[in-house]
């Protein structure tokens, strides 16, 4: 049986696969999610679950004033499978930094911004 097309987009983003495989196996705060992924902001991983959610591939619960995530396995079947595999790869962990690095926005750290910040005149108070 093959894949519903909302699940196979749902699974086009490297940022919901990183998210999934945070799930995949506990349970976890969108709080703690956003705090695996610090180069995003808290709104990006909502929207981000709200789509995984919306294809069926993640369920959440409230408990007080924190939501819950977990993967539905189930809902993956052999494309589960397929996907353990790879996050067990490490050939695919370096494909997935990578992947990351590109989507990320915002300002890059490196060598040229500590420089331009350290050629900055002192601000004044």
């Amino acid at each position: 049986m093959a894949p519903e097309p909302s699940v196979l987009v749902a699974l086009a983003s490297p940022r919901r696969r990183e998210i999934l495989r945070l799930v995949w196996r506990e349970e976890r705060t969108a709080g703690a999610i956003h705090r695996a992924m610090p180069d995003v902001t808290f709104g990006a991983v909502s929207l981000q679950l709200r789509t995984l959610e919306e294809a069926g591939l993640v369920e959440s619960r409230g408990e007080k004033q924190f939501r819950f995530y977990r993967a539905r396995r189930e809902a993956l079947g052999a494309l589960g499978e397929m996907l353990e595999r790879m996050w067990d790869d490490a050939l695919w962990r370096l494909k997935l930094a990578a992947q990351l690095e590109e989507t990320r926005r915002g300002p890059r750290p490196g060598p040229q911004r500590a420089q331009a910040q350290q050629k900055r005149p002192p601000r004044k108070k």
